[in-house]
């Protein structure tokens, strides 16, 4: 992923990570069954669209700490597309090798939201 300067959201590493897991997840919804079309496919499409769009808000936020709360939001949804992962897992819906794959993108998600989210802090604090 290119590093660069940020003039949009789309910009963003952390959104650029988030996007590949939404189409990762996407696919993955194609392999659950019928019966799951209501529920766990759902509920993933719904954490994968609030991940990435959450820290699209939260970049078209005016102040710091209300983006800083939307990435926060986005937080959430990525521990609970893990815990929908491990579902996905026990129901034999998807391998450990895939489910290794897609919780490694996951954490690295993480890892890099809370990097920016202790950025946006450092610049809420230099800017009071």
């Amino acid at each position: 992923m290119e590093k660069g300067p940020v003039k949009h959201f789309t910009d963003l590493q952390v959104w650029k990570l988030a996007r590949k897991l939404k189409n990762e997840l996407y696919e993955v919804i194609k392999l659950l069954p019928p019966e799951e079309k209501y529920n766990l496919s759902e509920q993933i499409r719904r954490c994968a669209i609030s991940v990435t769009s959450n820290i699209a808000e939260g970049y078209g936020r005016y102040h710091y700490q209300e983006n800083i709360q939307f990435c926060r939001h986005s937080r959430g949804s990525l521990y609970e597309i893990q815990d929908h992962l491990i579902s996905c897992l026990d129901q034999n819906y998807i391998s450990e090798e895939k489910f290794k794959e897609l919780n490694t993108l996951v954490l690295n998600t993480i890892k890099t939201l809370d990097g920016y989210i202790r950025y946006l802090s450092n610049q809420k604090s230099r800017n009071r």
